[in-house]
């Protein structure tokens, strides 16, 4: 049986269809009056394991309607060249959003390329100011893991406000921008990280845990609530004795539904929900970008 298929798994792929529906609805109608701007990936190297994430969002962009424009660029190139055709970008009224695959060479600074993205262009929600401004609940252009697993816990229905919520992990693009939209809707949140004395007396009490600590099979069934939701954000390789490799977040997910509500499954929960996210960050760009005179329409 399709594992998805079952009741409690959240099945991030219907949900990032019906996302994309309702992108696609507003990018046709925003294209009556001009044509939207291009999504621009840019890829520095020669980095393999990137290339599944860049036909995943091609392939989301299209069902959105929004042009995709992927460029690759050489792995030798300067800080002050990649800044410079980044500005460019920012200047150009052509160009809707920037995605920045990551990683980058060494050479090169992730956190300084992800600041030269003007913030109104800034799709992936990376800029510094894109997240700072998530702390004034301005969530609109939030970082899409981050705005995936919210979503997802929206989509059990339970009530935003009050809602008690760990989010295992602090990182400065997911466990902190997720707990700080999850405050803006009236949730109630602990972030626990590696210097958590008991993660799990913090979990076991929550309504819906999130993890993301790239640790596999970290988050297991007694460190969960019966009828808790399980947010599982975490993307690991596991290679089996036989020498298969296989994709497995940071739940152990098998065990851990026998006693959640609901629990994301890996892949296919989380992941395709941030693609959808991050499309619906380019039709937001679109509107601030209008509103700030930078295009007509």
């Amino acid at each position: 049986m399709d594992a998805i298929a079952d009741h409690r798994y959240l099945d991030g792929r219907k949900v990032q269809a019906r996302l994309l529906a309702q992108v696609k609805a507003e990018v046709e109608a925003l294209s009556a009056g001009a044509p939207l701007g291009r999504l621009v990936s840019i890829s520095i190297g020669e980095i393999p394991e990137i290339a599944v994430y860049i036909r995943g969002q091609a392939r989301a962009a299209e069902r959105a309607g929004l042009p995709f424009d992927r460029q690759f660029w050489p792995a030798d190139i300067s800080p002050e060249a990649a800044k410079a055709r980044i500005a460019a970008m920012n200047d150009d009224p052509s160009v809707l959003g920037v995605i920045l695959q990551r990683p980058v060479p060494a050479h090169l600074n992730v956190r300084s390329l992800q600041g030269a993205v003007h913030p109104l262009k800034d799709v992936e929600g990376m800029n510094p100011a894109s997240i700072g401004n998530i702390v004034y609940n301005d969530t609109a252009l939030a970082p899409c893991t981050a705005a995936a697993s919210v979503e997802l816990i929206r989509e059990t229905g339970l009530p935003m406000k009050g809602l008690e919520v760990v989010m295992i992990g602090h990182s400065e693009i997911v466990g902190k921008p997720a707990a700080f939209m999850l405050m803006a809707e009236g949730a109630t949140v602990t972030v626990c990280h590696h210097m958590t004395r008991s993660v799990a007396v913090h979990s076991r009490r929550a309504d819906a845990v999130l993890v993301a600590v790239g640790i596999p099979g970290f988050l297991r069934a007694e460190m969960v609530r019966p009828g808790a939701a399980v947010i599982d954000i975490g993307i690991n390789q596991v290679t089996a004795p036989d020498g298969s490799v296989r994709i497995v977040g940071d739940a152990d997910t098998e065990a851990v539904r026998e006693v959640a509500s609901w629990v994301t499954p890996v892949p296919g929960g989380v992941g395709p929900v941030t693609v959808a996210k991050l499309m619906q960050n380019a039709l937001e760009a679109h509107r601030r970008q209008r509103a700030a005179g930078w295009i007509g329409g």
